[in-house]
């Protein structure tokens, strides 16, 4: 196995060289042989004439794209002999409207190997696009487990008092605040939870999202349904850990396919009891009962409510499932555990004959 540095450049970070040396168009800033190199952007077609124009005269052993299909090609042309592998986040950049069915196979094409974060996307790209399922594999992603921990009795109390909780059960959703994600049927859930509680339940909503009328719609509904509610606005990631710390559990509704859904992954890490919809990467995620509790129907708020009662009528139960779901994501979820499967992935893409002595032995 081989220990590499790795360059990249996007809008949000990149990262340096050595050998073998990979190159990203955007990866999130870590810590460990990574130069970040930053670009012009504004815009997609900006920042890829940016980044062409500065790797134009380097050499690199592999090239991972993330997420933006449509770059495969450009960079394809310009590295003619070098792997390109292309990580996918979700369905969002192979779909209309942002891209057409035709585009989306001619882009998945030219990449040598794509990466899918979960077995749920896998699928999906495999029956929406057969003509490159053979490109495909699974790498999922994983979280800072020492940065994301269960706190200690003191400073989950100086996170409560930031929100100014109280003695409320609290339950928190992180992420963007879009209509997919199912933020109207928490709060109903929350609602309904309410009136068989036996004690104040408060809200936590962190993230942002790019239409303003959204945000106010959630906001007016929060009024209506009489929830204490607190919108946090978008949470820097350097920051989002210290949120989960003041939570009592954890809620992602999401509505839409959710490819994997690593909020769920940094609650659980965090030690904090996940209710989740049984929806696309989460079931690989968490397993119902154990690491968290997953809601079937999960279009309606009926589940989660009943779920939220469940948290909090029994803390012992709520203090099991944080506790085994910390313990999953250690066992499963760790960054090293992601950092290996890429680096084999990776090898036999840079070094094909590797792979076929490895396979023999």
């Amino acid at each position: 196995m081989y220990k590499s540095d790795c360059r990249g450049i996007g809008r949000e970070a990149s990262s340096d060289g050595g050998q073998p040396a990979a190159f990203s168009l955007s990866v999130p800033i870590r810590s460990g042989n990574l130069t970040i190199l930053r670009v012009a952007a504004g815009s997609p077609e900006r920042y890829l004439k940016s980044v062409l124009k500065r790797v134009r005269n380097e050499s690199y052993d592999l090239i991972q794209i993330d997420n933006r299909p449509q770059f495969v090609g450009p960079i394809k042309r310009l590295f003619p002999q070098t792997p390109v592998s292309l990580f996918l986040h979700s369905l969002t950049f192979v779909s209309s409207p942002l891209i057409s069915r035709k585009r989306a196979v001619a882009c998945l094409s030219k990449a040598d190997l794509i990466v899918a974060n979960s077995g749920s996307l896998k699928e999906e790209l495999a029956r929406r696009f057969p003509a490159v399922a053979d490109k495909l594999s699974v790498v999922w992603l994983g979280v800072d487990s020492s940065r994301f921990q269960p706190p200690d009795a003191k400073v989950r109390s100086r996170e409560r008092k930031r929100f100014r909780l109280g003695s409320s059960f609290t339950v928190l959703y992180v992420g963007r605040i879009i209509p997919q994600k199912g933020i109207p049927v928490l709060m109903r859930a929350v609602r309904m939870a309410e009136r068989k509680a036996k004690r104040p339940i408060r809200s936590l909503i962190a993230g942002g999202g790019p239409k303003a009328e959204y945000r106010a719609y959630l906001q007016n509904l929060a009024g209506k349904l009489k929830l204490r509610t607190r919108f946090l606005g978008r949470v820097p990631h350097h920051r989002i850990h210290r949120i989960y710390r003041a939570a009592d559990c954890f809620a992602c509704p999401s509505q839409g396919h959710e490819a994997f859904g690593l909020v769920n992954v940094e609650a659980m890490a965090s030690g904090i009891p996940v209710i989740a919809a049984d929806n696309g990467g989460i079931k690989e995620i968490i397993q119902d009962g154990k690491s968290g509790l997953l809601v079937k129907k999960y279009r309606s708020p009926q589940g989660y409510a009943r779920h939220i009662l469940r948290l909090m009528e029994s803390p012992e139960k709520a203090r099991t499932l944080g506790e085994d779901g910390r313990s999953s994501v250690l066992e499963r979820f760790s960054w090293s555990m992601t950092a290996a499967k890429l680096e084999e992935l990776y090898t036999g893409a840079v070094y094909p004959g590797a792979r076929e002595v490895a396979q023999d032995e």
